[in-house]
């Protein structure tokens, strides 16, 4: 029943901008921008990969290209389900760290609508604007999610880490890039 109510809360929170400015602004985020406004989406986890990102999310971006952002690591410190066998890609701030992804272009419609399927807004990942730059060195200003993880990383499942390969590799990451998610072992 709760999960029910939800999913039509969030459906009309989608589709009527006035509320979803309000739900935002009750978890102190703001909502910038009209809905059909298009931005910048910095994936670097699951949403890499086209059966996550187009046919779970259901997103229809108008264009991609594959991209990168400074001054943060990958990391796996997040606690999955089952807990303990899973942990889902976060990103932690780290001075000389680099994390390759895919970059979206999408509405903000459909941005608030990614973003509640990631939990945004709640307790677990929160959205950051930072610049990234795609791989002919284009800056781009995106939103990407980060939580608070855990102190020690964990290991992907097979199935997870197998998105994230599969997805690195089909946007044409860089080969050091596919080779560093090739030497994640899974849990």
């Amino acid at each position: 029943m709760r999960r029910a109510l939800r999913r039509i809360w969030l459906g009309m929170i989608v589709r009527v901008w006035p509320l979803a400015r309000l739900w935002y602004r009750v978890w102190g985020l703001t909502l910038d921008g009209r809905p059909e406004e298009l931005v910048w989406y910095f994936a670097y986890g699951a949403n890499m990969h086209d059966s996550a990102f187009f046919q779970r999310r259901g997103m229809r971006p108008v264009e991609w290209r594959a991209g990168r952002i400074t001054g943060y690591r990958l990391r796996f410190n997040l606690d999955g389900r089952p807990k303990g066998k899973a942990a889902p890609a976060n990103i932690s701030p780290e001075a000389e760290g680099e994390v390759w992804g895919v970059l979206y272009r999408i509405s903000r419609r459909e941005l608030v609508r990614l973003n509640a399927s990631e939990g945004v807004p709640g307790r677990r990942y929160r959205p950051v604007w930072l610049t990234a730059q795609d791989s002919r060195a284009n800056p781009l200003y995106a939103v990407a999610y980060l939580a608070d993880g855990n102190e020690e990383d964990g290991n992907p499942s097979l199935r997870y880490i197998t998105l994230l390969r599969e997805g690195a590799h089909a946007h044409g990451l860089p080969d050091h890039w596919i080779e560093f998610l090739a030497a994640v072992d899974p849990a």
